[in-house]
């Protein structure tokens, strides 16, 4: 038995069923504000249009604009607080209320036919990140085809964990290989918010269209659910932590001696 709203249930089927769900951002005005920082800091080249960011950063400029960007964006205070707004109702249903949030936000930039920024097939789960963990993807750009990213869907994924030892001797590529007509390509637009599991395969392969992808990521997990090599107060911050809960963490018995 559990006591979850009709619309609670639609969005938990949604998610278990796919992997991911897609919703719009549940505070457009925090978006907007963080798109505008982001177009602020393109048109210090002289761009003023994420979608053409090609037309003012060569490739091998990338890697340099992306960390400097990611630096001035983790140096913002608002920005943590507006990314989580942006899909704060979606995490209260799929992960909880008191939440642990990941410290330092990512970038991705992805410049067409640019195969200097691909993220090749993983699960984060492999490499010591939780289970309990979801991953916040907010794309600045409409994405779709390759401008956008992949996640192999739940049954699939089980199905590649089953028989994982058949390719735990292969590279990513013939992984990949593997498993791409089972992958779904993430179709989604400015203005709505991608919230996946991070236990099932993804990634990303070459822009093989016409514009730059710019999207942002950052993980979310239940404060009190285990951790694993990404633990609390180095990799991640409490951001909701509940009055119950601060008064249970420093609550003590009467001493009776």
């Amino acid at each position: 038995m559990d006591f979850l709203s009709k619309d609670e249930k639609i969005l938990e089927k949604e998610f278990m069923n796919q992997g991911y769900i897609i919703r719009e951002t549940a505070n457009k005005d925090a978006l907007n504000k963080i798109q505008k920082f982001t177009i602020d800091m393109l048109s210090k080249k002289g761009g003023d249009s994420l979608d053409n960011t090609h037309e003012n950063i060569e490739i091998n400029e990338l890697n340099d604009f992306r960390l400097e960007v990611i630096k001035k964006i983790n140096a913002q205070p608002w920005i943590r607080e507006s990314y989580y707004q942006v899909a704060k109702p979606y995490l209260d249903i799929l992960v909880g209320n008191e939440l642990a949030m990941q410290s330092r936000i990512n970038l991705s930039i992805q410049l067409p036919q640019d195969n200097s920024s691909l993220l090749t097939v993983h699960a984060d789960t492999w490499s010591g990140d939780s289970p309990f963990e979801v991953v916040v993807w907010l794309p600045l750009v409409d994405c779709f085809n390759t401008k956008s990213m992949y996640l192999l869907p739940p049954k699939a994924a089980d199905n590649l964990s089953n028989d994982f030892k058949l390719h735990a001797q292969g590279n990513s590529e013939e992984l990949f290989n593997a498993i791409k007509n089972d992958v779904n390509w993430i179709k989604i637009n400015y203005g709505e918010v991608l919230i996946f599991n991070q236990a099932y395969p993804h990634g990303n392969r070459v822009n093989k269209e016409s514009e730059t992808r710019w999207s942002m990521n950052c993980r979310f997990k239940g404060l009190f659910t285990p951790y694993k090599d990404k633990k609390i107060g180095e990799f991640f911050e409490p951001i909701t932590l509940r009055p119950v809960s601060k008064v249970a963490m420093s609550y003590k018995l009467p001493n009776s001696e």
